[in-house]
Parts: structure tokens; sequence; C-alpha cells
């Protein structure tokens, strides 16, 4: 029997069998997803009204809109929703007016006749201020409550506040009075009225005074820095002085660790020791605040930051021992399905488990069309499960303390880009281009680790705008090493007070490949990680 006879006896054998199926098989639990979610990014005048990109979440079927001051929140244009094959929207006339996001909006979108709920979200961050001559402090401004309070010392009379600054809505935005520039009796509150976009809000602002000259009001105590806020009367000598717990003499903190807003500053102490204690206080002029102790955390290094733990299974290497406990994880589990693993150990007989480092190789993995590229990766989290040749990954492990920066000790060695994502101009042009590498790091302080999805139907990838990540840092670089380099990717924290639940630290031999663009033949090793806790003096 010739294999052309077998595909007919299965062909055969296959409608014979469905024409003894009655159809009423219940439809699959297949999610509908949004593969792209496109809102209008300028006004009539050419105002930018997105802050970053649209973040579509599958995992939570939510769809979040960064807005700038300069947007409309109740009145968000939406110019294109696109689904996955086969989803329709139940209710499409939803997106015929405007969305006002002041609050989520739910819509229902239904695929094999089951219907999923998603979640519509904008975040929108307004600069408000206000600001009086004397001021101690820096002003409360509550949006909710539509109030706003300052404080100024005891000898000045609130019946003649000079007001310096006061913004409460967009650049827009009017305000009826208009009490910029002018002496105002704070005796009683003030009202104001702001209109935009067609709406008019009344505010109510009050000045009080106080007999606190000068007060600390928050210390955020990392590893090696510590993050201090104080508030006094704006124009006087104001600055901070510290020491460790157990010395008798006071340090003055320099100027240029010092930040000036009116009358609220604050200033990052450097160079501290990890798991001590310090005492720090605020001073303005010849006045000081009372003094606040407070304790460094740990300075605490990645498992197998070195990479000399490693095991094959079948044919998917894994970073860590065999017996012992995962923290990193790669790509090779989907690597495998067509081919070989392409995140490898380095040889090193100098190591007591004979290896130290990780090759990650950017590969073409399979037989013509039956393949496709696969970049070398490595990342903080695990590998969850291969849907079809794509992965799902968690990116993360849990995490608490607040390094600076990550460092790294790489070399790369790239080649020109060779293939690229089908049908996709935004990555088809780049065929001839040379490959980029990336090492990247973030904290969250989300629930869970962040999901990745490499599905082009459900792609979901990493995004610094998620409201989760509360530090990120990139390196990339598309030219060769030339041997071993150290780099360092100091991390951009959005707050100073949020604590992280989650590290992220990920590499790959080609920044695009979760869209299997990259070049065959791309290599980047890395032989070490180490967590940095202080900041390099300016």
């Amino acid at each position: 029997m010739n294999y052309r006879f077998l595909k007919i006896l299965a062909g055969a054998t296959l409608l014979f069998t469905a024409s003894c199926i009655s159809n009423d098989l219940p439809y699959p639990w297949v999610q509908p997803n949004v593969s792209e979610f496109v809102v209008a990014s300028t006004d009539a005048q050419g105002h930018q009204l997105l802050s970053g990109p649209v973040e579509v979440d599958s995992a939570t079927r939510t769809i979040t809109i960064p807005l700038t001051e300069w947007a409309d929140i109740r009145a968000v244009k939406v110019e294109q929703v696109k689904l996955s094959d086969g989803s329709t929207c139940l209710d499409p006339e939803v997106f015929d007016t405007p969305l006002n996001l002041t609050q989520p909006v739910k819509v229902a979108f239904s695929l094999y006749e089951r219907v999923y709920e998603w979640t519509i979200v904008a975040e929108q961050t307004i600069d408000r201020f206000f600001t009086v001559a004397s001021q101690v402090g820096k002003a409360q401004i509550d949006p909710e409550s539509h109030t706003v309070k300052a404080l100024v010392p005891m000898e000045q009379p609130l019946t003649d506040i000079l007001v310096r600054t006061l913004k409460l809505g967009s650049p827009l935005a009017t305000m009826t009075p208009d009490i910029v520039g002018q002496h105002i009796d704070f005796t009683s509150p003030v009202e104001v009225t702001v209109d935009e976009f067609g709406q008019s809000t009344t505010w109510t602002i009050s000045v009080e005074q106080t007999d606190v000259s000068v007060s600390l009001d928050r210390v955020d105590a990392w590893t090696e820095v510590a993050w201090v806020y104080a508030s006094a009367e704006v124009g006087k000598s104001n600055g901070f002085e510290y020491r460790a717990a157990d010395a008798e003499e006071w340090i003055m903190v320099p100027e240029a660790w010092i930040t000036h807003d009116g009358g609220a500053f604050s200033c990052c102490l450097r160079d501290l020791q990890p798991q001590s204690q310090y005492t720090v206080r605020a001073y303005s002029d010849e006045d000081t605040s009372v003094e606040v102790e407070f304790t460094t955390g740990e300075n605490v290094q990645l498992p197998n930051s070195s990479f000399e733990n490693w095991w094959l299974d079948g044919k998917v290497w894994k970073p860590w021992a065999q017996d012992g406990e995962s923290f990193w994880d790669t790509g090779n589990r989907g690597a495998a399905t067509l081919g070989q693993s392409n995140s490898i150990p380095l040889a090193d007989a100098a190591s007591p488990t004979g290896y130290r480092g990780a090759e990650l190789q950017t590969k073409f993995i399979g037989v013509s069309v039956l393949g496709k590229l696969g970049a070398g990766n490595l990342f903080a989290g695990s590998y969850v499960r291969t849907d079809g040749t794509n992965g799902i990954l968690d990116f993360g492990r849990p995490f608490t303390q607040r390094p600076t920066a990550v460092k790294a000790r790489i070399e790369y060695t790239p080649v020109a880009i060779t293939h690229a994502s089908k049908n996709n101009p935004d990555f088809t042009h780049m065929i001839g281009q040379p490959d980029t590498c990336v090492v990247w790091a973030a904290l969250t302080d989300m629930d869970a680790p962040y999901e990745i999805r490499t599905k082009p139907t459900e792609r979901q990838l990493f995004n610094p705008e998620n409201p989760g990540v509360i530090a990120y840092g990139i390196y990339q670089n598309g030219n060769a090493t030339n041997g071993y380099i150290d780099i360092i990717v100091p991390l951009d924290y959005k707050a100073t007070d949020r604590v992280p639940t989650y590290l992220l630290v990920t590499a790959s031999a080609s920044k695009y490949g979760d869209y299997f663009t990259g070049g065959n033949g791309s290599v980047l090793k890395i032989v070490s990680y180490e967590l940095l806790y202080n900041y390099v003096e300016p």
C-alpha cells in the first residue's frame, strides 16, 4: 500500500465517520480577542491625545487607553477595532460615538456563540498645582472632592495672600475668576469655576496658617539609598541632614541631591549600608524638623546569576539544577517543537558544574514552510506551555527590594536580519538591516507574573506603560561588541513609595524575536547578572 493510497483511505474514512456523527457537538470555549484597537491620537489643533500605546490585555480582557491632559476623557473617539477571526461585537454601536471613560465601559464580543465581556478603561494624569507667596510645603489637591488647601506661616495674614500659580484642569481650561497674580482674602474659602470641554466644575480653595516651620513628611528607605520628603516655607534655606543611628555627627546632604518644588523639597540619600539604621531630619534656616529613623533593605542578588546550573531534559536545556528550583527559563520548550534548544549553556572547565553563562542563539528552526525563526532568550520566570508553535510565558519572580540598576556581562555578535514577520510592514522592511540584542528589567506590584503570549492572534507582550509597572530599564545594541563588555541598565521608577512584588529580567539575541523577526545566526552571550542598589554621583 503506497503513501498516496493511505491518504485517500484516510480521507474516505474521515468522510464516512463524519457522515455518522450528528452535528450536536458543543462549541469550543475559545475567547474572542482584540487584534487592533485604534483611537484618535491628535485633536484638531494637533495636540497629542495619547501618552503611550493602547494596551490590550487578553488575559484580563481589558483595553487600557493612556490619555494626555489634552484629551477629553468624556469623549474618546475610537477609530478602528479589529477582532480575531470569527469574532463579532454584539453592540458595535457603542463605538459610533466617542466614549465617556470617566467610568469603565463594558462591551460584549462573541465567538462560537459564546459571549465574553471586555472592559475599556482610560488612564489620565492631570498636572494640577496651586502656589501662594510664603507657602509652607506643597498644596493638597483632591480631584474627587474638588478641594485645594495650602499652608502659610502664622505671621502671614490670610487677608492678603498673593496667588502665584493655579492650574486645576487641562491646558485648554479657563478659570473664573482668574485669581493668579492677585492678592486674595482667604479668611474664608474661595470658589473658582473651571470650564473645559463644555463642562463646568466648581473648586473650593482654602489657605490656612500653621505654626510648623519645617516638616519631614516621609522617608522611603530602599537598600543603599533612601528618598526623603519635607515641607517648609518657600524662599528659605531648606535642606536635610542625616547620620548613622549610632553616630553623633550630622552629615549635610549636598544640594545636588536635593530637588525643590516650591515649599516642598526632597532628596535621595546615597551610599547607605544595607540593613542598617539611620536618622534624618529636615531644616529650614535655623529651624529643624522632628528626627525620623529608618532601616535600609537587603542587598538581594539573583539566583544562579552566573548560570552555572543547567540540565538537559530531552532536547530542552533548562537553566537550573535538575533537582533544584527554577528562577530562570527560556523559550527552549517552544523551539524544541521544531528543532533543538537555541538557548544553551556555555562550557567552562573552571566551573564546578562545567558550565558558566548562557548562549542565546537566533535560529531558523524547522524545515522550509514548516519552520520559523526563533530568537534565543533568557528570562526570570517560567515557560507555561506551548500553543501550537507559540509560547505562553510568565515573566517575573517574587521580589520586594528596590535595585537602582541591573549590571550584566555580555558579548554580542549580530548578523543582518534574514527573517521578518510575514505581511507586516512594520517588520518586512527590516530585512538586511543589522539585528539588535536587548536586555531589559522591570519591577511590578502586580498580584501575579506578567503573562506573555506570542501567538499573533492573541499576542500580548510586555508594556512598560502598564499601570502595574513601577520601574523599567532597557539596553539595546545593534553592533558587535568584539568581546565581553559590562553593561548597566538603570531602572527608572514611577514612584519611590511603591513596593514591588515581582522582578522581571529578560534578554534576547533579537529584539523583535516576539514577532519572529531577526538574523539567523545572531548570538548573545551572558555570563553574569548583578543587581545594583546605589546611584552613581552626578
